[in-house]
């Protein structure tokens, strides 16, 4: 879907990394440790409602694959602590056509996988949005169009929607305010059928 990374921080999945990144829990756990941290295995169980025997196990399954390390600067008990090795993974679509089965069904996983996470973040903020500060409720966004696009000028918008928001990466001045927060953005950008 999108092009080659260069960027170091960001992981460009290959047939065996997406093997063993593409499972539910493991992803939950990355996003965990990127979003909020390096973390134990107890404290990622707890965190996800999961038990700690299934987040130490597939902490191990992440490391194995590259996507999380020790934490060594966290470890000073005896529990492991882990941190994510990169800030992000890029999906080449190429997966979704390899010639092994197991491939295929790994990439089919990890797409679902991504828009069950876009969509519990979506709810999340729904359910909470109480919580938030009007200036918050301002700044938020849900929206939607219809566009009519040849794959060329799909693929422009989709660079130009990147471009954009990485733009947005750069260090403001006002970034040290106290009222910064993290904000994710989501952008999907597919065919509709037509009756």
């Amino acid at each position: 879907m999108n092009e080659p990374s260069e960027d170091p921080q960001v992981h460009s999945l290959d047939a065996r990394s997406l093997r063993g990144l593409a499972h539910p829990l493991r992803m939950r756990l990355l996003t965990a440790l990127r979003h909020g941290g390096p973390a134990t295995a107890s404290q990622l169980a707890q965190k996800l409602g999961e038990s700690s025997g299934a987040t130490s196990y597939h902490l191990r399954q992440l490391a194995a694959y590259g996507f999380v390390e020790d934490a060594p600067e966290h470890g000073k008990g005896r529990e492991r602590w882990w941190q994510a090795v990169h800030t992000g993974v890029r999906f080449d679509s190429a997966l979704l056509r390899d010639g092994n089965p197991e491939v295929r069904g790994s990439a089919d996983l990890f797409l679902h996988e991504i828009a069950n996470h876009h969509t519990r973040e979506l709810a999340t903020w729904l359910g909470t949005r109480d919580a938030w500060s009007e200036a918050w409720n301002r700044s938020s966004d849900m929206s939607d169009w219809t566009l009519s696009l040849t794959p060329e000028r799909a693929l422009d918008l989709i660079h130009k929607m990147h471009d954009l928001v990485e733009s947005f990466r750069v260090p403001a001045p006002d970034d040290g305010a106290p009222d910064v927060e993290q904000v994710r953005v989501h952008t999907h950008v597919l065919p509709l059928p037509t009756d």
